[in-house]
């Protein structure tokens, strides 16, 4: 760490509760949309309740001398961030995910607001014990889990980076047509789409797709490899299905070449808003990320 004391970036995403009074104006006409459809506004206070008592207990626990400064996920593209920065994201473990991509190496506490109703599998720590962690990270006494992360380099020098996975395929539900390259095997596909997931993945989306196709692979959060799978590629005179799945590694890349006309896209992390464009005969390599993130442990 720098000689300089830390900077602590708080970062959120809205609440519920937020995201209702900035579209209603209102408590009260939160609470009649909320009626219109059979909710109650009690619950979307609790959650909100939560999360701002956990903003108020952080914010008392950084030490004195270092400094703060709050990021919405939705600024996230637009903020600089430090190499001395210690990052601390409250609320779901997709805002880990979302912020890592933003990351070079920094420290990184992902703390839940509400450990009963999240799965807090990158957001492990309760506020107290960001707040014991502070002093540890700065004097590099911190244990990290080293995340490994998934890069997609498109042939024009475009890049996106992701801690969970990749989907390279059509914005719409159109199938999505491509020459796929995996070691000496390459084959036309017609699918649904590509997704490629590191081990964090694997207890996402990745983990539905196992679960449907049965099958038993095994990959760990800071293991240097990846896996792609082709999500329901369809035989046929023209398209082939038997390059379904494999496994990306230091030594072994991902190689696809769209053939889409439009309409073809790369994004990660499940935001969609955030892609790259991937139209006919552009030409994607999917490799393992040099960076990885810097995930505090208990």
């Amino acid at each position: 760490m720098s000689s300089l004391p830390p900077r602590v970036v708080i970062v959120t995403r809205r609440t519920e509760l937020q995201w209702l009074m900035a579209k209603h104006a209102t408590r009260g006409q939160v609470e009649f949309y909320l009626g219109t459809r059979g909710q109650t506004i009690d619950s979307v206070e609790a959650r909100h309740d939560l999360q701002m008592s956990a903003l108020t207990r952080l914010r008392a626990l950084i030490p004195d001398s270092w400094s703060r400064v709050d990021v919405e996920r939705a600024s996230l593209d637009r903020f600089n961030f430090a190499p001395n920065d210690v990052v601390v994201a409250i609320g779901q473990d997709g805002l880990v995910a979302n912020l890592a991509k933003y990351l070079t190496g920094q420290a990184v506490m992902g703390v839940s607001p509400d450990p009963e109703s999240y799965e807090g599998v990158l957001t492990p720590l309760s506020v107290g014990q960001a707040g014991r962690l502070f002093h540890a990270v700065a004097q590099e006494s911190a244990a990290y889990e080293k995340r490994t992360m998934v890069s997609a380099h498109l042939d024009d020098g475009q890049k996106l980076l992701a801690l969970n996975e990749i989907f390279i395929g059509h914005k719409t539900h159109q199938s999505a047509r491509y020459i796929l390259s995996h070691g000496e095997t390459e084959e036309f596909q017609s699918s649904s789409g590509v997704i490629v997931a590191t081990g964090t993945g694997f207890t996402g989306w990745a983990k539905s797709i196992l679960t449907t196709t049965k099958r038993n692979i095994q990959c760990g959060p800071e293991d240097r490899a990846a896996h792609f799978f082709s999500r329901e590629p369809w035989p046929s005179k023209q398209s082939g299905a038997s390059l379904s799945h494999g496994q990306i590694s230091t030594r072994n890349a991902l190689s696809i070449t769209s053939r889409m006309n439009e309409g073809g896209v790369i994004f990660a992390d499940g935001i969609e808003q955030d892609f790259l464009r991937f139209d006919w005969g552009a030409r994607a390599s999917i490799t393992l990320a040099k960076q990885t993130l810097s995930l505090v442990k208990a």
